[in-house]
């Protein structure tokens, strides 16, 4: 009975369902995608779909969720795009390169000198090693937000304390 009622639900809302993933994704060929998703995702939980009225929720907000997902990632990937100049240039002049490597070292001094162990530590884990954040709360034992938290405070901070080396180098 409840895939019975999964089926007409969607077939009712199609139409609509369309509209929504075509409003987030502005193309008919991906909102299509987003519909088959997201009747596949639900179909193993046809069983818990009752009523219509608990079918069509569940039906607009995973449509809803999988069109905000899939524009993040193409816009993300957009984002990403390699800069064609800078991989068509020849190499950096060697003052070029060697102002780079002093803007580093400076970095690295202040990520040593001003933030806490703790700080050091989450600061790595997403910027060189690249994880996400629940496998940096897991590995250093704090939750999501205090992540957040603490890597928020340590970027504001390296901000802050290069901005005033240079505003006593300048000055």
């Amino acid at each position: 009975m409840s895939e019975e009622t999964l089926i007409s639900t969607f077939t009712r809302l199609r139409k609509r369902l369309l509209h929504m993933a075509t409003s987030y994704l502005h193309s008919s060929y991906d909102a299509d995608d987003v519909l088959q998703d997201a009747f596949c995702r639900l179909w193993p939980r046809a069983d818990s779909l009752d009523t219509p009225q608990v079918a069509e929720a569940m039906a607009v907000t995973t449509v809803r969720n999988l069109s905000i997902d899939k524009w993040r990632r193409r816009t993300t990937r957009e984002e990403a795009e390699f800069d064609a100049e800078r991989d068509t240039r020849l190499s950096e002049s060697p003052v070029e390169e060697m102002e780079r490597q002093e803007r580093y070292e400076q970095l690295k001094l202040l990520i040593e000198k001003e933030l806490s162990p703790v700080q050091q530590q989450i600061l790595h884990l997403r910027e060189y090693e690249e994880l996400e954040m629940a496998e940096i709360a897991e590995r250093v034992g704090m939750t999501q937000e205090n992540v957040r938290v603490n890597l928020s405070r340590a970027r504001k901070r390296i901000r802050e304390a290069y901005q005033e080396r240079r505003n006593i180098y300048e000055g």
